[in-house]
């Protein structure tokens, strides 16, 4: 493993740690999309399936797990602990927009037409746009708290530093993934105008990121 891959693996988990600690200390899950967080409890489980069929180091085995725990967290706070709080009447993103079509290039882009390898593919193409809600939902209130802002900058420099990672198993290993770069790729993009609003706005000391709310 490469420090790239490392720290990518460490800021995917500290957003999610960022995002389950705003949670449990206001309470509240105001601001923050459960139908994204239910995407992302998706991603993994379908993606870790494998932990029942094989082992590939206890780091990854402990990394799984401890994703697939703290999303399914996120999850129960949203939608039973605090669901008082939750905003529905702004999350209203049409995930099936984003299902039909995943699951559909999942069928028709694989390494191997098998369950295991088709589910993996559906997680893949799946993480790259399960943040859509999340931002929609930004752009549909109009503003962010930070602490919201400083999970998705951390989700984003994951994906980031996890293109960097592909870069350089490329030159040292001569490893390519097409699936996961291209869609890693398109997820990033994703990111690309909030990195910006983050650092114009939120690090210069607002406690919200504002942004232009659609007529």
């Amino acid at each position: 493993m490469n420090i790239f891959r490392l720290a990518g693996d460490m800021s995917h988990l500290v957003a999610i740690l960022i995002l389950l600690l705003k949670i449990w200390r206001s309470r509240s899950c105001a601001g923050i999309s459960g139908k994204s967080q239910v995407l992302f409890a998706l991603v993994f489980t379908t993606r870790y399936l494998d932990l029942f069929t094989s082992f590939i180091s206890a780091y990854n085995t402990v990394m799984k797990v401890v994703f697939l725990a703290l999303s399914y967290a996120t999850v129960y706070l949203i939608y039973m602990r605090f669901r008082n709080s939750y905003d529905s009447e702004n999350d209203t993103f049409r995930v099936e927009f984003l299902l039909v079509p995943v699951i559909g290039l999942s069928f028709l882009e694989n390494y191997s037409f098998t369950p295991m390898e088709i589910l993996w593919t559906f997680s893949i193409f799946l993480e790259s746009v399960a943040i859509m809600p999340q931002l929609f939902m930004i752009t549909k209130t109009g503003e962010a708290e930070s602490i919201t802002n400083h999970y998705l900058f951390f989700l984003g420099l994951y994906r980031a530093l996890y293109i960097v990672n592909w870069v350089w198993r490329y030159h040292t290993e001569g490893f390519f993934d097409q699936i996961a770069v291209v869609s890693g790729v398109v997820q990033t993009i994703f990111y690309c105008d909030f990195f910006y609003l983050y650092v114009t706005r939120v690090l210069r000391g607002r406690g919200k990121m504002s942004l232009p709310v659609p007529i």
